[in-house]
């Protein structure tokens, strides 16, 4: 279905009840203290007020930065339902499928050290690992699992409701009990299953963990301080950071969900960042400060995507273009993970903004919602 691949990480029923706290109806439409005064002015206070009051958000969280690179901040709602606390200021979440982009940005690294070749097969680098009815790792390539035109079938749709540790062959090896959607390079459909094999390869190549190598190659060099890929078993979140939530139906209680084992996720999207990171991350890499000028042409070398992503939407190598409503594109990602969800883009001319959810959108309309506040940071 297309609600459980969009922007990526989506588990296909309820978490179970033992890694969730039933705290009651939430109280929606609570302003945060600094921000408060400033709404009737503020488009995109505006807008986060409306995520929150309408779509029925606990809390939202934006950040917004301008072309010289000047930082705002914002948030509505509130972000812990048990003590009534704010949404604080920039606080980390989980970033879902933006994982995808940090791990797109090291294979192309590895592409520009000539040490991976995106024409080469996956069976160049993890030989006889991916085999399966249909699927076959000599005839699927590396640019086609960053692109999503592999055909691979997607793990996150068959794991059903057991939250615990996974490792990430044994992602690889739920999605691999499937049949393969389509011959590689014949259409496009998003596939986490993809970004695994990606990471499988990155740790191949580099002898190191993923999560070193996107620290040492991508974090660090990017500036961004409240960034990182937790290790296993650190279900927490270390700054501070607004409760992720979980409704099970429309009249159920939501659920905190904020500690859980991201593990299932991994290259897919186990990441946590702020607001403000993803803001300087996209920025540099659309301003070449994280890949050579040949690598970042390939990773913006897009194909259709709208089934996924949405009217005019395109899918590169883990970058997504969308059209916005004032002319020129936005290019990032966006990410769902269970209690969170996210949608950001940055420009050309070093505008970028990012907002999130503390909760997962499981509706096409609350998504367009949220992509809608995006492009009001954005057009305004």
């Amino acid at each position: 279905m297309r609600g459980q691949t969009r922007q990526g990480l989506r588990r296909r029923r309820a978490l179970s009840a033992a890694a969730a706290l039933a705290i009651g109806v939430m109280t929606p439409g609570v302003l945060s203290a600094p921000q408060a005064s400033a709404a009737r002015q503020d488009s995109v206070q505006r807008s986060l007020n409306a995520l929150v009051r309408d779509d029925g958000m606990p809390a939202a969280l934006a950040s917004v930065q301008d072309r010289n690179g000047r930082t705002r901040t914002y948030t509505a709602g509130v972000g812990d339902l048990a003590t009534g606390a704010p949404a604080p200021v920039d606080g980390q979440v989980r970033i879902g499928s933006n994982t995808k982009t940090f791990v797109a940005v090291v294979v192309l690294q590895l592409v520009a050290e000539r040490r991976v070749d995106l024409g080469a097969s996956v069976d160049t680098y993890l030989p006889g690992l991916v085999r399966g009815e249909g699927i076959d790792g000599r005839r699927i390539t590396v640019r086609q699992l960053l692109q999503q035109t592999s055909g691979l079938p997607n793990y996150s749709d068959y794991l059903g409701d057991d939250v615990r540790y996974y490792a990430p062959r044994e992602l690889l090896a739920t999605a691999l009990q499937h049949p393969a959607d389509f011959a590689p390079g014949t259409s496009w459909k998003y596939s986490n299953t993809n970004y695994v094999l990606a990471g499988l390869i990155v740790q191949k190549v580099t002898g190191r963990p993923l999560a070193e190598e996107i620290d040492r190659r991508v974090v660090r060099p990017a500036g961004l301080r409240h960034t990182y890929f937790p290790a296993p078993g650190d279900a927490s979140i270390r700054e501070s950071h607004p409760h992720g939530y979980y409704r099970e139906s429309a009249d159920a209680p939501l659920r905190d969900i904020t500690e859980i084992d991201p593990s299932w996720g991994w290259a897919a999207g186990q990441m946590v960042s702020t607001g403000s990171d993803l803001n300087r991350f996209f920025s540099a890499l659309l301003a070449g400060r994280l890949l050579p000028s040949a690598q970042l042409a390939q990773m913006r070398s897009t194909v259709p995507a709208e089934a996924t992503f949405g009217p005019g939407a395109r899918y590169g190598l883990g970058l997504v273009s969308r059209p916005l409503p004032c002319g020129g594109l936005s290019w990032g990602h966006g990410g769902s993970f269970p209690g969170y969800e996210t949608r950001g883009g940055a420009t050309d001319d070093g505008r970028a903004a990012n907002v999130a959810v503390t909760m997962q959108l499981t509706d096409e309309a609350g998504r367009r919602n949220l992509e809608r506040a995006v492009d009001t940071v954005l057009c305004r």
